[in-house]
């Protein structure tokens, strides 16, 4: 494209026409923003509502999830009540904490719950943290 002020000057004109890359940055927004919520998978549980602090989470944490079939996940890998001592006691044995996190759906019996904190306890974790809703008000 030319643009002249007078006949005899006849300058190139070095704009960029944003206007396709404004189109195609939408697109990409909208995409990024669909696609966002079904990345975060987990394990669907109901956990109980109670008033307690929140937990910094800038660091991976250990989560041992129980869901109200009895299914024990430690983060995303399935385990058994009889392998989870093994399990955990090779996961602790290269980190430096040894605290873990648990969430168990409020429908599990107290006494399964408690049968694997013990299995937890036994695999030399010395710190666990329940993890609960906060209550609606």
């Amino acid at each position: 494209m030319f643009r002249s002020r007078r006949k005899n000057d006849q300058k190139p004109l070095a704009e960029i026409n944003v206007t396709p890359l404004v189109d195609v940055m939408l697109v990409l927004l909208i995409i990024f923003m669909v696609t966002a919520p079904m990345l975060q998978m987990g394990i669907d549980v109901n956990l109980p509502r109670v008033k307690a602090r929140s937990i910094d989470v800038s660091e991976e944490k250990l989560v041992l999830t129980i869901n109200k079939s009895r299914d024990i996940f430690i983060n995303q890998y399935k385990a058994t009540i009889d392998n989870l001592k093994p399990k955990l006691e090779n996961i602790v044995a290269s980190r430096l904490d040894r605290e873990i996190f648990m969430r168990a759906d409020e429908s599990v019996p107290y006494g399964f719950v408690v049968r694997v904190m013990s299995e937890v306890r036994k695999a030399g974790i010395d710190k666990i943290g329940m993890i609960t809703e906060p209550e609606k008000e």
